[in-house]
């Protein structure tokens, strides 16, 4: 079975909402729930200062015209969110029938932060400890860190690649640490 990814759909700016409660209808009535999982507008919130110096808080809408789709594409999955009223298209997708490229781990998982989506993580590990790799091209492999960014989430471990140790980038969900 494939596995889940986020994808973005494009909308009219301003229909955001009327198409995200469109699609969470069409995946409850066709039954889409094990396909579909979530749909969400990335807001943040900002803060007004009236002319009489009053503060208020308003939701900003981070991606004004797109819509972003948690799914594991099938032909019917995509079908059904691609032809949500509403929806334009889906970015990454050339139309023509070409399924949508998913979004990289590395840039959904800043916007899921932001939006309060996923906490973020407390790596408990340091530089030379063992790194197990659960998730990506790499999975399966243990490498040795060699650096760590608490501030973006990544570390950086050392595989041996072809008798060479090899730098590969990851974020702190994708690996599993061994003391």
């Amino acid at each position: 079975m494939e596995q889940r990814h986020w994808y973005i759909a494009q909308t009219s700016s301003g229909f955001e909402k009327s198409v995200k409660l469109n699609l969470e209808r069409r995946i409850t009535s066709m039954g889409m729930e094990d396909f579909i999982f979530q749909v969400f507008i990335p807001e943040t919130i900002e803060i007004d200062v009236k002319a009489d110096g009053k503060k208020v808080e308003k939701l900003k809408k981070m991606f004004p015209g797109y819509v972003f789709v948690e799914m594991i594409v099938t032909d019917e999955s995509w079908f059904i969110v691609r032809n949500t009223p509403g929806v334009t298209g889906f970015l990454g997708s050339s139309g023509g029938g070409t399924k949508p490229v998913p979004l990289a781990l590395d840039e959904i998982e800043p916007i899921l932060k932001k939006c309060g989506m996923i906490e973020e993580i407390e790596l408990d590990a340091e530089i030379g400890d063992k790194a197990h790799v659960i998730e990506g091209p790499f999975s399966g492999q243990i490498g040795t860190i060699n650096s760590i960014d608490q501030d973006n989430q990544k570390l950086e471990i050392l595989v041996d690649m072809f008798g060479r140790s090899t730098p590969i980038e990851l974020s702190f969900s994708q690996v599993d640490i061994r003391k």
